[in-house]
């Protein structure tokens, strides 16, 4: 499966101790590289989420932020001894200030009095973990569609890599024709006439040197492996890099034994989409 390493995701969650909500950015990255910004009473849970997070994903750098939002009112509790206290303040004083009248709202801003009801500990990392699951499910999605469109970029420039080993494959029967012909010219051209045998042993040399039947054998070998890796369900991404390099090996060697401009030229077509695929392989995860 293949799967991008650029996506972003968010999913929301009502608990207890209030709403949280959970956002996920990533881009790629040789690793996992993890940076997680929580609460401060969610601290404690860090490890846990990023085992979560590696458990899902392989490669990337991924930022992690989670929010609480308001809390609901069935999480809210009256502190009742406090309450009662400053009922009997309130009476004491009541004779120095017989118009004091205390308004409710008021009441419930004194420091102390509105709580927020604990929650434990086990609830609370089932909460943060259920609303990261449900983030992660929304980036593997997205990543995944965006891994489909890196999936069929890539095939296609393996299309065009396949069409031009092909290419030069039909032509070196005619190059290797063309190379006898120049060197049976130049040797006519010397004024002592050559020895046939010598002829022979100059032909083969040349020949050797300009043999690309192994490096298109490899490009060949190379294109089926790449078809096969794309088709994996696992994450790909270092496999196709080494593939990237491999690839880049062998066009840069056929270049180097070209003897003729058409075979020069489908080297520099072969380095173009072998760089195209290679910038879309570091998306990859």
């Amino acid at each position: 499966m293949i799967r991008s390493m650029t996506a972003y995701a968010s999913a929301e969650a009502v608990t207890p101790a209030g709403a949280l909500t959970c956002e996920l950015r990533t881009v790629n990255h040789r690793y996992l590289e993890l940076s997680p910004r929580l609460p401060e009473d969610l601290r404690s849970f860090e490890s846990a989420l990023r085992e979560r997070i590696a458990a899902r994903l392989s490669r990337g750098k991924v930022d992690v932020i989670v929010r609480r939002g308001e809390s609901r009112g069935e999480s809210l509790q009256v502190e009742q001894m406090m309450v009662g206290r400053l009922s009997e303040l309130a009476s004491e004083m009541r004779g120095h200030f017989p118009d004091m009248r205390i308004e409710f709202t008021e009441l419930l801003r004194f420091p102390g009095v509105l709580q927020h009801a604990e929650v434990d500990q086990d609830t609370q990392q089932v909460a943060l973990l259920g609303v990261l699951d449900r983030a992660l499910d929304a980036l593997t999605a997205t990543r995944e569609r965006e891994g489909a469109k890196l999936g069929d970029i890539l095939r296609e420039r393996l299309d065009g890599i396949e069409r031009i080993v092909g290419d030069v494959r039909g032509w070196m029967p005619e190059i290797r024709a063309a190379l006898r012909t120049r060197l049976e010219t130049r040797l006519a051209d010397l004024k002592q006439p050559a020895d046939p045998g010598r002829l022979e042993q100059e032909l083969v040399l040349q020949v050797t040197r300009s043999d690309v039947d192994e490096e298109l054998d490899r490009l060949g070998a190379h294109i089926a492996e790449t078809r096969r890796v794309l088709g994996l369900k696992e994450p790909v991404g270092r496999r196709l890099d080494f593939l990237m390099q491999e690839f880049n090996r062998e066009a840069n060697t056929l270049g180097s034994k070209s003897v003729d401009a058409r075979s020069t030229n489908a080297a520099v077509e072969l380095k173009v989409l072998i760089e195209q695929m290679r910038e879309q392989v570091q998306n990859i995860e």
